[in-house]
């Protein structure tokens, strides 16, 4: 078994080179990588918000504005379908979360109830559906939401808003966000790098929710605001520079749903910013129909319950794109794209903690890693040597190949390397020795029984390996756990314990096992020198 194979002399080889280059772009400045040939690697290590500084912000999802919405909507879905099955009603309402239509006709009540059964409310994945619709005293007709159904969906609308904001965060440039859900409503960002929490609040906090709705021009926005509404309209603030608020339809055309791209550009004739969009077939289909028929009206474009344009439909719209223009910056209206093209955020997000970690609390934070870890790897070092001589020579060697495949490892996938991450590279390599050290003491007590230098090394790596393989695999399935349970730092140093089980049971068995058979085929010694 001491003999060094052609293939273990291979993979020796192979995993000093490959630890040198991935690890050399994190020394090298980076004009000297930009000059690098495109076949050699650049990647650098991503340091993480405790390294590298940024922004950290606890966000809680509004689920009782979810909740009012989805009223909201079932409000204008019982008038839409008690319209269009012509019957009437009044006193359409909700109150404690319960929706209230009294049927004016006390023959229609069961055709109401058909109606709203078929209109209202849609089908739960485990059975049901999300409301129940009940008559009550003098022909009234009581609709209410299912509790399981909006658990659900706060449910969803949580892992939603996750994926949204990643993909904000993203569209800004930050690398590695850690977006995570705490406990049941609550998401945690870390944004390494981005060090404008208040920036990064307005990008990922903002609803977002762009919708294209009809002007009503049958009441005055003054008339309206001293509460003369007609049924099914709303007055929304408006930020087009033109009015102060609109009077609109609460129903929506087309939605930001609907949408395929949004980016921002100047127009041609005036030179503003504007955002252009395109919807999807659909999206394309509604605007298409809802321009023709209100050729001559007015639509607002609404976001976030405000009106940004109210354009005059000059004619029918079919191409499916268009453009949104208002008072933008290039900066605004390039953040209005990203978000447009991120998707809304199902709720609103309310910050519940934002805070910055200064480039130069990170700065200490490598500095004390760097230190920690060069102490640690020269008293391991030391005492290797000290202990074992050219045998600990050997093993040395191993542990800085250990820690070359490490950071190459981590630089080629990218991953994150925070200051727990730190801690796991040094008991990473305080484990790797200690294989090494197994090793060695298997090997003189194998000597002291009186075997001959071959055998006793074959036997000591034979019957240590068992060992460090069982070690190994516990620390692994440890790191496991923790990074599929943990967040932030604990994941953070599982990711970098893992990386190092796997590397340490080649540098620790295979490296100094190739070393020791050439050092025992050149020199042919009577003896071993750690006996």
């Amino acid at each position: 078994m001491i003999a060094p194979s052609r293939w273990k002399l291979i993979a020796v080889i192979v995993a000093v080179l490959y630890g040198v280059l991935f690890t050399l772009p994190n020394v090298l400045p980076a004009s000297v990588r930009d000059s690098l040939p495109g076949f050699l690697p650049k990647q650098t290590l991503n340091l993480g918000l405790d390294l590298q500084g940024g922004s950290y912000l606890l966000l809680e999802v509004d689920t009782k504005a979810l909740r009012a919405e989805k009223l909201t909507n079932l409000i204008e879905d019982t008038r839409t379908a008690l319209r269009e099955a012509d019957i009437e009603f009044s006193g359409l309402g909700q109150s404690g979360g319960v929706i209230n239509v009294r049927i004016t006709d006390p023959g229609q009540v069961n055709a109401a109830l058909n109606a709203l059964r078929r209109g209202v409310g849609s089908q739960l994945q485990s059975g049901g559906r999300d409301t129940t619709i009940n008559t009550g005293p003098d022909q009234t007709i009581r609709i209410a939401l299912v509790e399981q159904a909006m658990q659900a969906e706060a449910g969803k609308a949580v892992d939603q808003s996750i994926e949204i904001i990643r993909r904000r965060i993203d569209a800004l440039g930050t690398k590695e966000p850690a977006i995570q859900r705490q406990g049941v409503d609550r998401i945690v960002v870390q944004a390494p790098g981005e060090s404008d929490p208040e920036k990064l609040k307005n990008i990922i906090g903002q609803t977002a929710k762009l919708t294209f709705q009809m002007v009503d021009d049958s009441v005055s926005a003054a008339e309206a605001s001293q509460g003369r509404l007609p049924p099914g309209t709303e007055l929304l603030p408006s930020d087009d520079g033109y009015a102060p608020a609109y009077l609109v339809k609460k129903r929506a055309l087309v939605s930001g749903e609907m949408l395929t791209d949004a980016h921002q550009q100047f127009d041609q004739q005036t030179g503003q910013p504007v955002v252009a969009f395109r919807f999807n077939g659909v999206g394309a289909r509604r605007f298409g129909d809802a321009t023709t028929n209100n050729v001559g009206k007015r639509f607002a474009i609404i976001l976030d319950k405000k009106v940004i344009s109210a354009p005059v439909i000059n004619g029918p719209i079919l191409g499916g794109s268009g453009v949104i223009t208002g008072n933008f910056t290039p900066e605004s209206a390039n953040n209005l794209a990203i978000l447009l093209r991120a998707g809304a955020l199902p709720a609103p997000l309310i910050p519940e903690q934002q805070s910055t970690v200064g480039a130069e609390l990170g700065a200490d934070a490598i500095k004390a890693g760097a230190i920690s870890l060069g102490i640690g790897a020269a008293a391991i070092v030391v005492f290797i040597v000290l202990a074992y001589g050219m045998f600990g020579v050997f093993a040395a060697f191993a542990l800085i190949v250990n820690v070359l495949l490490i950071f190459g490892i981590m630089s080629m996938s990218q991953a994150t390397l925070t200051f727990p991450g730190i801690a796991g590279l040094i008991l990473t390599l305080a484990v790797a020795i200690d294989a090494d050290v197994l090793i060695y003491e298997r090997i003189r007590d194998e000597a002291h029984a009186g075997r001959t230098p071959l055998a006793a090394l074959d036997h000591g790596f034979q019957r240590a390996l068992v060992s460090i393989i069982d070690a190994n695999i516990t620390s692994a399935i440890s790191a496991v756990i923790m990074f599929a349970f943990g967040s932030g730092p604990i994941r953070g140093f599982a990711w970098t314990l893992l990386i190092g089980v796997i590397t340490s049971v080649f540098t620790a068995v295979v490296i100094p096992q190739v070393l020791i058979g050439i050092w025992y085929r050149a020199r042919k010694p009577k003896s071993l020198p750690i006996v």
